[in-house]
């Protein structure tokens, strides 16, 4: 995988957890920053996507065979913030806030994870 992209993914879906859980504890909703804040850390995270998908059609592989492993894991995490964006649309309180805050620190695990299969981690 390409490390510095990795580490920008992690590094901001972590930021955004801290922003979000920041709003969730002053009692404040998803407000549009926060959308756009998603956006980024979304974008950071297709990018992730199409430089797994171009290393995996160039033939390279994850460490110790786990390319069904490394493919779930690169589908799922551009997955989770527009799944909790959508559930903070339609939660207008400070627990739309929390969603969000929760669904940034599951994607910095998951982009872990994946960083962690690639490199052979990949056991069950």
């Amino acid at each position: 995988m390409f490390t510095p992209l990795t580490v920008t993914v992690v590094v901001t879906a972590l930021l955004l957890a801290a922003w979000c859980g920041y709003a969730a504890f002053r009692d404040q909703p998803v407000k549009d920053w926060h959308y756009i804040g998603m956006a980024v850390v979304l974008l950071f995270a297709l990018a992730q996507l199409v430089v797994g998908v171009v290393q995996l059609s160039r033939g390279e592989r994850p460490g110790d065979g786990g390319t069904a492993i490394f493919v779930s894991y690169l589908v799922s995490v551009p997955l989770c913030l527009p799944v909790v964006g959508i559930v903070s649309l339609s939660e207008r309180s400070r627990w739309g806030s929390a969603t969000v805050a929760a669904g940034a620190l599951v994607l910095a695990a998951l982009q872990l994870r994946l960083a962690d299969v690639w490199a052979g981690g990949g056991g069950a």
